[in-house]
């Protein structure tokens, strides 16, 4: 598979930079895809530097980089620590992570993570997994999925979709995305269709795949593996995903609660590099529209901060 058809990662250079990469460092890209950061990353690395990327989707292994100062893991990134620890790693001096989906993920009609192609409603980054988005529309309750809409959908009309679901799932099994389309439809504006039916899956994909919680888990992992001084990038698409790595990085917490020590300093293992959000330009939005709602935040750990 090749890198342009599987995912044009959005504000690449942006990211590198963010990075500041030391030829002999060492790095951790936690969403490998298509590897386009990756790439970036290896070029940058001199002979002493080592890369290790994560993903837990088997597919981005035929993108793995044939390079000795590459390791491919495949895992989710919420093991972190756990797989650091295995190869004997004590630090590292940069952690990237693009949280979007790859192109390849949309344009796979048959994994279901986009409305434009009918296929099984699946949407699971790691296939191994038991619980897939026909799953969570056929057993999670008018309330969780009205939650679930509305929380990561951003979606006016939640409830009254959640309850439409329940309705006629009542008579058959929903199991395709061309079934959801349909039940969803009669409550999108026609103007807002393909927006508000992207937001419909938006918000089932984060549940399938517990995106939230994984990215919590790897917020808090990044202050115990980055050495002083190492960079956090993360590249979020979704504004909850944002107000949680603002937070963390601005309070060292995920609600944004600001602790002062006795001298009314704030007790922030980070430090943010940029204060004011990185977006992409509008030459790139022309180029690659995905990246419309990309948004940039890269860290630093301060000194003495590391666990």
């Amino acid at each position: 598979m090749s890198e342009s058809v599987y995912h044009i990662p959005a504000l690449l250079g942006e990211c590198i930079e963010g990075l500041r990469i030391r030829p002999d460092g060492t790095y951790v890209d936690v969403t490998f895809g298509g590897g386009g950061h990756s790439r970036a990353i290896i070029e940058a690395l001199g002979s002493q530097g080592h890369l290790y990327s994560f993903d837990q989707d088997l597919d981005a292994y035929a993108n793995r980089i044939d390079d000795p100062r590459f390791t491919f893991v495949h895992s989710n990134f919420s093991f972190l620590c756990n797989f650091m620890r295995f190869h004997g790693v004590t630090g590292v001096d940069g952690i990237i992570a693009d949280l979007g989906v790859s192109f390849h993920h949309f344009d796979e009609g048959e994994r279901g993570f986009s409305f434009r192609a009918d296929g099984r409603l699946d949407m699971r980054m790691n296939r191994d997994a038991h619980r897939d988005a026909a799953w969570v529309v056929a057993n999670y309750t008018e309330e969780q999925l009205a939650d679930v809409l509305y929380l990561y959908g951003e979606l006016r009309q939640a409830r009254r979709m959640a309850a439409a679901i329940v309705k006629a799932r009542g008579n058959e099994p929903i199991v395709s995305t061309a079934q959801l389309v349909d039940v969803v439809k009669p409550f999108i504006a026609p103007k807002a269709e393909k927006k508000e039916l992207a937001q419909v899956f938006q918000a089932l994909r984060i549940e399938v795949n517990d995106e939230i919680s994984t990215l919590k888990k790897l917020l808090q992992s990044s202050l115990k593996v980055l050495r002083p001084g190492g960079r956090l990038v993360v590249l979020t698409y979704h504004s909850l995903e944002d107000r949680l790595v603002k937070n963390f990085i601005k309070t060292g917490n995920m609600e944004g609660k600001v602790e002062k020590d006795f001298y009314g300093r704030v007790n922030a293992p980070l430090r943010a590099v940029n204060n004011k959000v990185i977006v992409a330009s509008a030459e790139e939005v022309e180029r690659n529209p995905r990246s419309r709602s990309a948004k940039l935040r890269i860290a630093e750990l301060r000194d003495g901060q590391s666990h």
